[in-house]
């Protein structure tokens, strides 16, 4: 197989673009199936597909982000308006917004736990391809990710579960660049006897 250093140094150099700072456009019809299809693509132990995407661009961002701001209000009847302002406007963030939806089948040979990181997986390849096709991406687990009324309003099923909501759009700042773990400091190498 062919080498592939741009890969190498895209996988190096990634990093997540902060929803507050993106801009129009996000990915055309194209590109978002590119980037759907890379989320598609990761390892999937028994075939199952265990996560689905939710799409929201255009208007759908704004009415989803009524309903949030309502079952915000509703459950901080403190909140200001600028509060809810804010809910109301979450996935007004970015231009396309991809909702990962974690599924998983209890009870057969594939466990519950290979299913649940295979949905990750996903979350993090079209993080990739949306960073490859020169677009910024961010992955978030907000409060409505595990809000039992929002996870009603998308539809989801006993066995399922917001894995993440997928920003996607062009960047308006710089990324900056944030510490990073000392690889010395999070690996070992297992020898006998140890």
């Amino acid at each position: 197989m062919p080498r592939s250093p741009e890969t190498i140094d895209l996988l190096l150099t990634r990093r997540s673009a902060k929803a507050l700072t993106m801009v129009e456009p996000g990915p055309n019809e194209e590109e978002l199936r590119t980037i759907l299809t890379a989320g598609a693509r990761v390892p999937d132990h028994g075939k199952l597909a265990p996560w689905r995407f939710i799409i929201f661009r255009g208007e759908a961002r704004a009415a989803f982000g009524a309903e949030l701001a309502r079952i915000h209000a509703a459950a901080q009847p403190g909140a200001t308006a600028e509060q809810t302002g804010f809910e109301a406007n979450r996935l007004t963030r970015a231009p396309v917004v991809v909702a990962v939806i974690s599924r998983v089948t209890p009870g057969i040979k594939i466990p519950e736990w290979e299913q649940v990181l295979s949905a990750g997986a996903a979350c993090q390849n079209m993080l990739v391809a949306a960073t490859a096709l020169g677009f910024g991406a961010q992955w978030l687990t907000e409060w409505y990710a595990f809000d039992p009324q929002v996870n009603a309003l998308l539809g989801l099923k006993e066995n399922e579960k917001v894995a993440g909501f997928i920003y996607l759009g062009s960047e308006s700042v710089a990324k900056d660049e944030r510490p990073r773990p000392v690889l010395a400091d999070i690996t070992s190498e297992w020898r006998p006897g140890s």
